[in-house]
C-alpha cells in the first residue's frame, strides 16, 4: 500500500454551530490526516471563541481573501449561511483548495453550474455535506437494492417531519429565498431525499404541493412530493417544520423485503430495519442484516471518503452530477408546486426561471396578520 500523503492543511469558514459542533470534532478524528489552519469569521468574538475551542495555532482572519492569500490550504470547510456558499466555494477552488461545504452547495441550479465551471478551470473539487450517505447502514441498503437482493423497489416514503419555532425564523436569514434559497425542502429534507435519491437512484418525475401555514416567512414551511423514480418505484415525500413530533424517516418496499430507517440527526445500524416478504426464507432475510462494524452516519465518516478521494486525486462522493441531481431534485419539487403541473427529470434549462431561483418568478407570500 502505497504511503498516506503528508496531513492536509483545512481552513474553516464560518465558525458557528454547525462547525463548531460536527466539523471540529470531524477534523480532530482525521487528525493524523489534515491539520486545521485557519478560520475565518466576520464576528471576532465569535471567531476568538472557536480558536480557543480549538486548540492550537489556529490562525485567525476576518475575511476569506485574506485568509486565502495567507495560507492557501488543501481543504476549504464552508459553514456559512447558504447565500454565501457559491461565492465562497468558487474563491476556495480558485485558489486550488477543495471544498467541503454545508447543506445546500448553493441556492439554484444556475450556481451549482457555475460551481462546476470553477471544478472544471481549479481541477479542485467541491462536495456538498450529505452525510447520511456514509453510515454503515446506508452503505450496506444501497448494496442490497442496487445488488437486487431485495428485489425491484415498488414504493418509497421519505419524512422529515421536524419543528422550529417563531425565535428560530428570527434569524434576519431564515426562511428567506435570496439567503436560504427555500424552507425545508431546502434547508432541512434535503437530507432525507438525499438519501432516498441515493437508494433509489435517477428520478423521473415530480408532482408537489407547497404551503406557508405558520410561520412568518417568504418561503414554504412544509411541502410534500409524489415521486416517479426511472426504475418505476413511486414514493412520497414530506418537509415540514411544523411537527411537534419529530423524525426522520426513509422506508422502501421492495419485492421480496421492507426496508425502514428511522432516527432523527443521525442513524447507526440498529436504526435499519428489514422486513422479509412471506416468500423469503429465514436464512436469506438474515443475511440482510447490517454488518456488525457500525460506523454512524456523520460529518466525521463523510470527510473520510472525501480525504481518500484527494489521496487518490478523484472526484470525492457527494459532488459532481451526483450532487447537482438533488439540488435539480429540490428545483423539480419548487416548480411542480408553484406551478401546478409534474416536472420532469432534465427539464430545468437554463431558460427557466426555476433554474435561477428556486421560487422561479413565484411572488413571496404576504405576510401574516398579526391578532
Amino acid at each position: 500500500m502505497p504511503p498516506r500523503p503528508h496531513r492536509r492543511s483545512v481552513a474553516v469558514v464560518g465558525t458557528g454551530g454547525i462547525v463548531s459542533s460536527s466539523h471540529l470534532p470531524a477534523l480532530r478524528a482525521h487528525a493524523d490526516r489534515v491539520e486545521l489552519v485557519a478560520a475565518v469569521d466576520v464576528d471576532p468574538g465569535r471567531l476568538d471563541a472557536f480558536r480557543e475551542l480549538a486548540g492550537g495555532e489556529v490562525a485567525g482572519y476576518g475575511s476569506m481573501d485574506d485568509m486565502l492569500d495567507a495560507v492557501r490550504p488543501d481543504l476549504v470547510v464552508v459553514g456559512t449561511p447558504p447565500s454565501l456558499h457559491r461565492e465562497q466555494t468558487t474563491a476556495a477552488l480558485k485558489a486550488g483548495a477543495w471544498v467541503l461545504c454545508e447543506k445546500p452547495l448553493c441556492l439554484s441550479l444556475a450556481e451549482y453550474d457555475a460551481i462546476a465551471a470553477a471544478e472544471e478551470s481549479s481541477g479542485a473539487y467541491a462536495s456538498v455535506v450529505f452525510q447520511h450517505r456514509y453510515g454503515s447502514g446506508a452503505v450496506h441498503a444501497r448494496e442490497l437494492i442496487v445488488g437486487g437482493e431485495l428485489g425491484t423497489p415498488l414504493v418509497a416514503h421519505c419524512q422529515t417531519t421536524w419543528h422550529r419555532d417563531a425565535a428560530y425564523y428570527a434569524v434576519p436569514w431564515r426562511g428567506r429565498w435570496a439567503f436560504e434559497g427555500g424552507g425545508p425542502t431546502m434547508g432541512h429534507g434535503i437530507h432525507q431525499y438525499d438519501l432516498l435519491l441515493h437508494l433509489l437512484g435517477p428520478w423521473a418525475e415530480v408532482r408537489a404541493m407547497a404551503a406557508r401555514l405558520v410561520h412568518d416567512t417568504e418561503s414554504e414551511d412544509v411541502s410534500t412530493a409524489l415521486v416517479r423514480f426511472r426504475n418505476g418505484a413511486l414514493a412520497t415525500v414530506v418537509n415540514s417544520v411544523l411537527s411537534p413530533d419529530e423524525v426522520s424517516r426513509i422506508r422502501v418496499d421492495c419485492a421480496d423485503g421492507t426496508i425502514e430507517l428511522t432516527h432523527l440527526y443521525g442513524h447507526r445500524n440498529d436504526d435499519w430495519v428489514y422486513t422479509p416478504a412471506p416468500h423469503v426464507a429465514p436464512e436469506r432475510a438474515e443475511a440482510w442484516r447490517t454488518p456488525a462494524a457500525d460506523v454512524p452516519s456523520s460529518h466525521t465518516a463523510q470527510l473520510g471518503a472525501l480525504l481518500d478521494a484527494q489521496d487518490h486525486g478523484v472526484r470525492p462522493p457527494g459532488s459532481g452530477p451526483d450532487a447537482r441531481a438533488t439540488l435539480e431534485f429540490a428545483a423539480a419539487l419548487y416548480k411542480a408546486a408553484f406551478t401546478g403541473l409534474p416536472v420532469l427529470a432534465g427539464e430545468i434549462a437554463p431558460s427557466d426561471p426555476f433554474y435561477q431561483a428556486m421560487h422561479g418568478d413565484h411572488p413571496h407570500w404576504a405576510p401574516k396578520e398579526r391578532a
